[in-house]
């Protein structure tokens, strides 16, 4: 096996199992904006992002990446692609051990080699780079101190530059909390933007957001939304919405196949064979 980077680390990084009620959560619809603008934002809100944002795309197969990534895919520190488990295997059983199944770049030999590659794709603006050294910075990463109000400034500058990934990880820290002053409001507008992206994450947390709220409805249409797009928790949260009486059984029998006909979607006989190499 030759030498990668570690999987991108995530603030947040497991999200609820199911819904939890009564954690203070604040109304994702909370804006100071005329109820007009509002009303036409919820909309396209629930119009838009049906379809997962292309950065999860595996760039050799074109397929989209199993959720979660991390457990999927490997980030590389050269071109910030994450290249699928399967595309990975068939590299190396041509041969490529030690260069980046994509752009064939040596593999980064320690910290300091992976930390020059990363800062030398932010330097060229790199959205995905920014996010990536964000997380660095964040946990103390790559022979970095840790900085949350770096990483904090990087996510901004990230997102600012189309990352759904950064929207993601501004989402969770401020929802939470993690080193920053709890601001859930604001939380939920770098969810939504991620969402109408089809940041497939993003719009599960909205789905909890909704439900913490008492807005079944809402949280429902959310989870049907991301289930369909092949994330397991969302599902999970609608078979326990069904249990509670808070969804229908044709909603979680649709959510079911909509789960499903995506799973089947990302499936390669390559990626089979990892899988069953244990790779």
């Amino acid at each position: 096996m030759s030498e990668r980077m570690e999987p991108v680390d995530r603030p947040g990084n497991e999200p609820v199992e199911a819904p939890a009620q009564n954690d203070g959560a604040a109304a994702a619809g909370a804006d100071d904006r005329p109820a007009a603008e509002v009303a036409i934002y919820s909309e396209r809100l629930l119009n838009e992002g049906h379809e997962r944002w292309e950065g999860h795309r595996c760039p050799i197969c074109f397929l989209y990446i199993g959720l979660p990534m991390d457990k999927h895919s490997k980030m590389n520190a050269c071109c910030m692609k994450s290249v699928c488990e399967g595309c990975t295997l068939a590299a190396e059983q041509r041969g490529i051990y030690d260069r980046c199944p994509f752009c064939r770049t040596p593999c980064p030999t320690d910290e300091a080699s992976a930390l020059a590659m990363v800062q030398k794709r932010v330097s060229k603006g790199d959205a995905e780079a920014i996010n990536h050294l964000g997380f660095k910075y964040f946990f103390g990463s790559l022979g970095l101190a840790k900085d949350v109000p770096r990483a904090i400034e990087l996510w901004t500058n990230a997102a600012e530059l189309g990352s759904a990934e950064a929207h993601y990880n501004l989402g969770h820290i401020y929802y939470n909390g993690d080193g920053v002053d709890v601001d859930k409001p604001r939380a939920i507008r770098h969810w939504q933007a991620a969402a109408m992206e089809g940041h497939v994450e993003s719009r599960h947390c909205l789905g909890i957001a909704e439900y913490n709220e008492g807005r079944y409805k809402l949280a429902v249409q959310h989870f049907m939304i991301s289930a369909k797009m092949g994330y397991e928790k969302s599902l999970n949260c609608i078979k326990k919405m069904f249990m509670e009486g808070h969804a229908t059984k044709a909603q979680y029998a649709e959510a079911l196949r909509g789960y499903g006909d995506a799973m089947e979607e990302m499936k390669s006989y390559q990626r089979e064979e990892a899988k069953s190499l244990g790779f």
